[in-house]
């Protein structure tokens, strides 16, 4: 663990400010940078380390690499009524996910469903950021993406899949809404990239190492194949994620974006899906009678001794940090600041 002195505290403000200041430093432009640093400080507010401001360092790689273009300007087009897409261009998620949200809200509003499929992206962040705000409008969503291959389908041994993450939001009349997010893989990579820059063993049950044995050390784990969660259910559903965010948008797979990448270790470059429900247009005037429905539901859950939602952590955490700020490594905080000493 961490000692407290090699840590170093600072506000949501100040995570902002200085995501945005690496990433101007780094070429990316102000519109990139500013939907990149929400991003950013919104994962680390909500205790999401391994999607916080240590993944600047993947933008700045992906950027110096040649690989992502920090200043492409995503095209929105809608190719059905139902059907949004964004070709960002090789260019970063979060801005696409911005610039395209009002053309799928609309379409979701009036038809009941509609889709939103972003091309050509680099995608580094946090999901959930994607879908809150749909919530936050009263809309259902669904999010997949894949990644760069690193994870072995149960009982292998050999990268197939991507982390694979898949979202979920749901409104809630009052109170924030219901939103999770989770890696089809035992854990996010980042996770362990984590435990490997501070000197820490991984649980066994996350990775094997190159020739297949499990493995706590962070190094072999990141070297060999990151494991899916729940066995053969985990495979299951990184394949699901995999075809959805994939081949049904006309994107790359995990393993075909792994060869893109050609060993740069930049960030996944691939598609994100992302579907939207207007329980209003579903259910008409009994809309908020079965959204009450649900309210029910969610306090069998969480009116037992013990148990909490998915998500809970997450705002508990937000509450904190916006009370607290967050603590960022030394190591993590000097690597940023001489990158925006760059600048």
């Amino acid at each position: 663990m961490t000692h407290p002195e090699q840590e170093q505290r600072l506000s949501l403000a100040d995570i902002e400010t200085l995501a945005r200041d690496v990433l101007l430093a780094s070429g990316v432009s102000l519109a990139h940078a500013d939907a990149i640093a929400r991003n950013v400080t919104a994962a680390e507010a909500d205790a999401c380390r391994s999607h916080g401001v240590y993944r600047l360092l993947g933008y700045v790689r992906a950027v110096a690499s040649g690989k992502a273009d920090g200043e492409a300007v995503p095209v929105v087009t809608q190719t059905s009524p139902a059907i949004v897409k964004v070709d960002a261009g090789r260019g970063f998620a979060p801005l696409a996910n911005e610039l395209a949200r009002p053309a799928l809200v609309a379409a979701a509003q009036s038809l009941g469903i509609a889709v939103l499929a972003i091309n050509n992206c680099y995608h580094n962040s946090a999901m959930w950021v994607d879908l809150e705000p749909l919530a936050e409008v009263g809309l259902v969503s669904i999010g997949l993406t894949a990644g760069q291959r690193s994870v072995a389908p149960h009982g292998g041994s050999k990268p197939v899949f991507g982390t694979n993450p898949f979202a979920f939001g749901w409104p809630r009349p009052d109170g924030e809404p219901f939103v999770f997010d989770f890696a089809t893989s035992a854990v996010a990579r980042g996770e362990i990239e984590l435990h490997q820059r501070a000197g820490k063993s991984i649980p066994l049950g996350w990775a094997v190492d190159a020739e297949g044995r499990p493995t706590t050390d962070p190094a072999l784990g990141l070297a060999g194949a990151m494991l899916p969660f729940g066995g053969h259910k985990g495979t299951a559903l990184a394949l699901m994620v995999e075809l959805l965010a994939g081949p049904m948008i006309g994107d790359l797979t995990s393993q075909e974006s792994f060869a893109e990448d050609e060993g740069r270790g930049s960030p996944p470059l691939g598609g994100e899906l992302i579907i939207a429900f207007d329980p209003v247009r579903f259910l008409g005037d009994d809309a908020a009678e079965h959204m009450a429905r649900a309210e029910t539901l969610f306090s069998s859950i969480s009116q037992q001794d013990g148990v909490r939602l998915p998500g809970d952590r997450r705002l508990a955490a937000r509450a904190q940090s916006a009370r607290e700020g967050v603590l960022v490594p030394k190591r993590l905080f000097d690597e940023l600041q001489a990158i925006r000493a760059r600048g």
